[in-house]
This record gives structure tokens, sequence and C-alpha cells, in this order.
């Protein structure tokens, strides 16, 4: 049996441990912070002292065999529950995966201090810091260059079709998520045509391309602060349409 000092040493590297992680998360104000990571990763901690050693005096017994790791193999699995609450769904977005996948974390962080793996707890709280603060540069990096967007193209009746998009646009079928076509007034209809997983720049580029084609009236690229680009073409009387 380990001793008493022992036992508060790893609660508190837990405890430590945790709240480095929940600082990480608290920072981005997201529900489960500071002492939701803490808690977590206490009660893994303890969850593996009970494991390990809260049975020790049965082992002792004649005939009687225990496994030391069945309680702290449920922690991985109960510990689900409290990740998902940090799961939301938004419409079509899922927010909170990451917070779930570092409570998940976090609980492992526990499990090891419990078990007095205090180098391997201490590396991995290293590691997952980098990946949650490190990383999320770069994550915001690729998605501002991989975003969806939304074209609105005014032109004259079958000056552009819905299946001539892909070339016009330069897109794969893939990243053309919705067309609607309206049938406007004076012989002019509306496309609206959503893409997703394209660069703004590039379809920008695009459609200020498409604007210039005969029959083209107007080309806007939306923005996601909900702020256009513009392109506007020029009839063959020389007004701006």
């Amino acid at each position: 049996m380990i001793s008493n000092g022992d036992i508060v040493l790893r609660l508190l590297t837990a405890a430590a441990l945790g709240s480095f992680i929940g600082f990480e998360r608290e920072r981005l104000l997201w529900s489960a912070g500071i002492r939701t990571h803490m808690l977590v990763c206490v009660g893994a901690c303890l969850f593996m002292i009970v494991s390990a050693y809260g049975f020790q005096h049965a082992t002792e017994m004649e005939h009687v065999t225990l496994d030391p790791s069945r309680i702290a193999a449920q922690v991985v699995s109960g510990v689900g529950f409290l990740g998902a609450g940090a799961i939301l769904l938004k419409g079509n977005i899922v927010r909170g995966l990451t917070t779930a996948a570092s409570i998940w974390a976090v609980a492992a962080l526990g499990l090891a201090a419990g078990g007095g793996l205090y180098f391997a707890a201490g590396a991995a709280t290293v590691i997952i810091l980098v990946i949650l603060a490190g990383m999320k540069p770069l994550e915001d990096a690729y998605r501002t260059r991989l975003q969806s967007c939304v074209v609105r193209i005014r032109a004259d009746h079958d000056a552009v079709s819905p299946g001539d998009l892909k070339s016009l646009l330069q897109v794969r079928g893939g990243q053309i998520r919705r067309v609607r076509e309206t049938i406007g007034q004076n012989g002019q209809n509306d496309l609206v045509v959503q893409l997703v997983r394209v660069s703004p720049d590039s379809v920008r580029n695009s459609v200020a391309r498409l604007a210039k084609r005969p029959g083209i009236h107007a080309a806007m690229v939306e923005r996601r602060n909900g702020e256009s680009d513009t392109a506007n073409s020029t009839d063959q009387n020389g007004d701006d349409a």
C-alpha cells in the first residue's frame, strides 16, 4: 500500500496537469474549463489509486484473484458522458469535439498520475497543450484557405446553365453543394451557387472572369461576414448593368 503522502502527491499532480489543459479551454470561453478538467483528472486519478491499491488486502486472501485494471478501464468509457455534454450541434456545424477530446485526455492523465507514472503524465500534458494551442493557428490558416461561400449571378436567360458552372467557376463537381435558379423579369435569371471546400481568392478570380462573359450582368461572391465582392459587366450600349 502506498503512503498517504504519495496519495496526496498523485492527486495534486493530477489536479495541476488537468488545470493546464483546462486553462487552454477556459481562455476560449468553453463551458468545460479549468474546474471541469481538474475534477475529471483528479477523479480519474483517484479511480486509479482505488483500482490499484484499494483492494490489495483482498488479493492476500486464499483463492481470490482480482484484476486491478478493471476500475481504471471503466474510466475510459465512463468519462464519455462528460464529453458528450460538451458537444453542440448548431445547424450543420458540430462544435465542442475538441473539448470533448480534451476531457477524455485529462482522464488518461489522471490515470497515469494515479498509477505513479509521473513522466508519462507530464510528457502527455505537454503534447496535449501543443496540440490544443500550438496547432490551432495552423488549423485556422488551413480553414481560411478552404471555406464555403455563395456565388450570385444575374444573367440573361440561357446565358449560363447550371451545367456550365463547374467549368466557368473552375471547381470540381463535389465542391458545388447547391444551385438555385430563379427566373426574373426582363429575361434575366438569378443563380445562387453554394460552394464548399474552396479558396475564396480563386473563386473571386473566377467570378471576375465570369462577369466579362456576354449575357452576364452581375456576379457576386458573398464573404463570411456578410459582405460581398461584386463584379459588374457592361452592356453593349455602354451602360453599367
